[in-house]
């Protein structure tokens, strides 16, 4: 009897392992080499569609393995699992690299990982998606690498790139060494990325971390990343506008480090931004901390930043900003050329127009940088309701940059604010509140608060 129940369970065990394994697509089964010379496309795109034909399951990169590949669509029901040790990589040749990243504009990179409509998309596992950017790149200048020469399109592949996808998740994986941006959501609903490390070079141009673009319900937690360009950005391209609005969006418990902005929202805005919260995060070595940088017609409203704390520095001309923590803005783009006014501005139109933004609000925020905060607009009443409360800034020097001027770019018209290091400056702006506590070490040009109040003023 005891025999028969043994080889009875054996038998049940061997079962559920069987059953277990035919949901696993490892992709060496379908070809692929992972020696990190062969193009292993083909054979991950045999994995990938056969997982998602057969229901779902998970394809498997194993570990030990360096998989060089060309462009991937993703599908529905699908698990991308990297194990520890190994690595998904974009292979370095151009050539490959043929469908845009932003539909008939062309000028601003191609698409790697990608899918469109796909519902139930998940990234997991201890492994690396490896962007290879630095193939893509000219020589490497003191500050950053030069831009190949761009004709029709500009060949750089995007990392990821999701277009109207639901019930997404990116969970525990290492992104690294982005082209262009990293992880592109257009459009996309239920989004939760939880416990990556996005680890993009910093000398890298347009190197993005994070996009959310017309996508709603995107919850980012517990990443560490670094990015050339802004680390989290929140925008609505014109390119995308079926889309709608970009709102309920949450990033928390992050650390960040950018030579553009940590986190951004803009430029890029032709719809509404609203229901935003970004909350317990560290900044660190930034060009520019929190950001509102509306050029656009759309509107940006109710954000909350609290319990930050930031370290800002001026690094380069090369990206926007002066080293601001806080930086809330609505001016109108440079009036655009030919190739601008496909995509920058309204249809058959190279002027624009920007939008309100109001209701921003920022508490406990306390932040070292060689600039003071910045906010204004090209009217008295466009950006409005801003409110600070229990910012703490500690004005110290940490470049050879003297600090006092403001950042405007893109916009009409000059694009610097000349003036002292003010605890705040206030260009054009109804209803601002501002609970500021402002120390100056010396070294530092300092003058007080321009145009907002300060209570109680403990500067020194």
């Amino acid at each position: 009897m005891k025999r028969t129940l043994t080889a009875y369970l054996l038998l049940l065990l061997a079962v559920l392992c069987a059953s277990a394994q035919s949901h696993v697509y490892d992709v060496t089964a379908f070809g692929a080499r992972g020696d990190g010379q062969a193009n292993d496309a083909a054979a991950i795109q045999r994995a990938i569609d056969q997982c998602s034909a057969e229901g779902g399951g998970q394809v498997l990169f194993p570990r030990n393995h360096t998989f060089l590949s060309g462009p991937i669509q993703l599908k529905s029901n699908v698990e991308l699992h990297l194990d520890a040790t190994s690595t998904l990589k974009a292979h370095p040749d151009e050539r490959l690299y043929r469908l845009s990243a932003f539909a008939k504009n062309e000028g601003e990179g191609m698409l790697w990982l990608w899918a469109k409509g796909c519902t139930n998309l998940s990234f997991s596992g201890r492994g690396t998606i490896d962007g290879n950017g630095v193939a893509f790149m000219g020589r490497e200048l003191s500050d950053s690498y030069e831009l190949k020469p761009v004709t029709t399109f500009d060949p750089r592949p995007h990392v990821l790139t999701l277009y109207g996808c639901q019930k997404v998740c990116l969970r525990d994986i290492t992104i690294r060494e982005g082209a262009y941006w990293t992880v592109h959501l257009v459009g996309c609903d239920d989004v939760v990325i939880d416990g990556i490390d996005l680890l993009n070079n910093l000398k890298i141009r347009n190197g993005d971390g994070i996009d959310i673009d017309h996508s709603r319900n995107v919850r980012i937690a517990n990443c560490h990343i670094t990015s050339g360009d802004d680390c989290v950005c929140l925008k609505n391209r014109r390119e995308f506008a079926e889309y709608g609005s970009c709102h309920d969006i949450t990033v928390s418990n992050c650390t960040m480090t950018s030579r553009s902005c940590a986190v951004k929202i803009g430029s890029e805005n032709m719809d509404s931004i609203y229901n935003v919260t970004i909350a317990d995060c560290i900044i660190t070595a930034s060009n520019r901390g929190l950001g509102i940088q509306n050029r656009d017609e759309g509107t940006v409203t109710d954000v909350l930043f609290s319990n930050i704390i930031m370290d800002c520095r001026l690094w380069s001309d090369v990206w926007w900003g002066k080293a601001e923590p806080i930086y809330v803005t609505s001016y109108p783009r440079a009036d655009g050329n030919h190739k601008d006014a496909n995509w920058r501005f309204p249809v058959g139109q190279t002027e624009g127009r920007s939008g309100e933004v109001s209701r921003i609000h920022f508490a406990n925020i306390f932040a070292t940088s060689e600039n003071g905060c910045f906010i204004g607009g090209d009217t008295d009443s466009k950006v409005r309701d801003i409110t600070l409360t229990n910012v703490r800034l500690h004005l110290r020097p940490q470049t050879a940059y003297q600090g006092g001027v403001y950042d405007k770019r893109p916009c009409k018209g000059e694009g610097f604010v000349r003036d002292k290091v003010y605890g705040l400056f206030v260009d054009k702006a109804a209803s601002v509140t501002a609970d500021l506590h402002v120390t100056a070490a010396p070294g530092i040009d300092y003058g007080g608060v321009r145009n907002g109040t300060v209570a109680p003023d403990t500067t020194k």
